[in-house]
């Protein structure tokens, strides 16, 4: 049985085909339309599967959409309004004591952090919207009246999108001849059953956690035996991914985008100056529920952000998302007796509260679903479909996209007037360009799924340079507070981390920190947080050759395991997927070099300003 899943087309639209349980291939729009989280029918990726796989369009024998129908859709956003409603007429909520008192525990910092014009920036509007922020945000009448009419505005959002993606969707799919194939479904089913079905647990507890989702915002169920059983919902608008939303765009970055820094910006931080701040926004009176006050008023968090320093702001939000979680994990846990959990949803690519949920008392075992957000829901409702209560498999690798063969590399290396030169040991010889200083990009296999580059879209350099953080960061165009992830020979993971055991799945995929040991922590400067913490992809040779070999041979000539790995892109553009797009951000980056497929290619000179010029 052949199934199309197709992910929500709000955004990050992406296509995947699954046969008799196994991806035979999958890929975002994004990579082919070169626009970030593409939102829209993924019609070049849908082709790119068919062609990949030899599949005509008539031999699907089903179309999975993770969504209801728009009507259904409408319904169900209308019944967590409703239940908002109710909360907020019992509950009236006065932050302006608990502000004055955080005020005189902002710390005096000094220092730098790299992206801030200083270590106690904040968002500085003026005083006029600043006053507005303060009556919008945080006086108990206004703030009430202000959520309320956030969540209707949303909600008239809301509708009048799956109204309009509902039209897309159908249109597209009848001009394949796929109309009469399509089958819906719940939003968090799809979450639930990629993160269970390529985990290879039998039993584990199931939390899914995102923005929204077919009147929800997360789930929690248990899977056993290859079943999935919805144990207890979230209803929207409680939304931890419009809670994390809110500070991302208050403190300038795109909400939708940009999570990442702000979890790389909180550690600069202390959480003590707003955390039960932001904890007294949640209701923790019902265990294992989420309830939230006001949540979609944005104006709260704008107003934090304009009277506290930024990385208090964001080490607050933080803490809380810590907190409430693991407390959700905890009590679930326990009431199903469980020790593994699979995660998945736009919340959990935050990678530091996956962190706190492998360390909660009774897990031993946690997995994040490589493409945690809606872009793997296709995925989800497409196994969930294919496998038909058959159980899954654990995943063995990510590499779903296209590749490509080495005479269409070597001509758009010849139409670029790029030179180039097959190179016997290129795994050996790209370690020692590294060791040397140089940064190599690396393009060769099928593209990684996801939103991670895992090796085979990279750009890799060594990790005892505590500065290359900046300075590749701005010859790429980025700006970023997490540094670069490093990525790690799976032999070496006890060497470099601590408490790994349990999370070795979840860690092959980077979608999740370790506290790092004394040892990684003064080799690999580079990879290690400012909290002493890093987000590994721990490679095994079984799963990339080439890469891996490359990480191995470097380890033969500096001693160290590790190389730091961040995606082969430009800013804001997404991961490369051909070799015409390799070679664009190999030229407009100045690379030094670039291993592609069985090529090397000798970059440019770095420019002027960059250390090594």
């Amino acid at each position: 049985m052949k199934v199309l899943g197709i992910s929500p087309l709000d955004k990050d639209a992406t296509a995947s085909l699954v046969e008799d349980g196994k991806v035979l291939f999958a890929a975002a729009e994004e990579r082919y339309s070169r626009r970030k989280q593409h939102a829209g029918f993924p019609h070049d990726a849908v082709a790119a599967a068919l062609a990949a796989t030899g599949t005509a369009a008539a031999e699907i024998d089903l179309v999975a959409y993770p969504f209801f129908d728009w009507r259904r859709e409408v319904e169900l956003i209308e019944r967590g309004l409703a239940e908002e409603a109710r909360l907020l007429d019992g509950h009236k909520l006065d932050v302006r004591p608990a502000l004055r008192a955080a005020k005189a525990r902002v710390p005096d910092r000094e220092g730098e952090i790299f992206g801030l014009s200083e270590p106690n920036a904040r968002m500085k509007k003026g005083p006029l919207k600043e006053l507005f922020y303060a009556a919008a945000g945080a006086s108990p009448w206004l703030s009430d009246r202000f959520a309320r009419s956030a969540s209707r505005a949303w909600a008239r959002a809301a509708v009048e999108a799956h109204r309009m993606w509902n039209r897309e969707l159908e249109s597209s799919l009848a001009e394949l001849g796929l109309d009469g194939k399509l089958r819906r479904y719940e939003h968090h089913l799809s979450h639930a059953a990629n993160s269970y079905l390529t985990s290879g647990y039998d039993r584990a507890l199931i939390v899914t956690l995102d923005g929204y989702g077919s009147g929800l915002s997360g789930s929690v169920g248990i899977g056993e035996g290859g079943d999935i059983r919805r144990l207890h919902d979230f209803h929207f608008p409680f939304s931890l991914g419009t809670y994390y939303e809110s500070v991302t765009s208050s403190l300038g970055y795109n909400p939708t985008r940009h999570g990442g820094k702000i979890v790389g910006l909180a550690a600069y931080g202390d959480p003590r100056v707003l955390g039960e701040v932001l904890l007294s926004r949640f209701d923790r009176s019902h265990p294992g529920d989420l309830r939230m006050f006001q949540n979609l008023n944005l104006y709260f968090s704008r107003h934090l952000a304009s009277h506290f320093p930024a990385v208090d702001v964001a080490a607050a939000y933080q803490h809380a998302l810590e907190v409430v979680v693991a407390e959700i994990v905890a009590h679930w846990a326990g009431k199903t007796k469980t020790d593994a959990v699979v995660l998945s949803g736009g919340v959990v690519a935050n990678v530091k509260m996956n962190q706190r949920i492998h360390e909660v008392a009774g897990i031993e075992r946690v997995y994040v679903y490589p493409n945690m957000g809606d872009g793997g829901c296709g995925t989800g409702v497409a196994l969930l479909e294919s496998l038909d209560g058959r159980g899954g498999a654990p995943i063995h690798d990510a590499f779903y996209g296209p590749e490509f063969s080495e005479r269409e590399i070597a001509e758009e290396l010849e139409s670029a007037g790029l030179e180039f030169a097959r190179i016997p040991d290129l795994a050996a010889e790209v370690a020692r360009r590294i060791h040397a200083g140089q940064v190599v990009a690396r393009f060769d296999g099928r593209m990684e799924y996801g939103p991670r580059a895992l090796g085979n879209r990279s750009i890799l350099y060594h990790a005892r340079e505590p500065h290359v953080n900046q300075w590749l960061n701005q010859r790429l165009g980025r700006t970023e507070f997490m540094p670069f992830a490093p990525v790690t020979l799976y032999e070496a993971r006890g060497r470099c981390y601590e408490n790994v055991a349990g999370a070795e799945l979840a860690a092959q995929f980077m979608t999740i920190t370790f506290d790092c040991t004394e040892w990684m922590r003064e080799s690999c400067p580079a990879a290690v947080h400012v909290d002493g913490t890093a987000r590994p992809q721990l490679i095994r040779r079984e799963v990339s050759p080439g890469y891996y070999d490359i990480v191995s041979e470097y380890e033969k000539l500096s001693g160290i395991p590790c190389l730091i790995n961040t995606s082969f892109n430009m800013h804001e553009e997404p991961i490369v997927c051909t070799p015409r797009d390799a070679i664009r951000a190999f030229v407009r980056g100045h690379l030094d070099a670039m291993a592609i497929g069985p090529f090397l290619v000798e970059g440019s000179k770095p420019p002027a300003g960059d250390p090594r010029s």
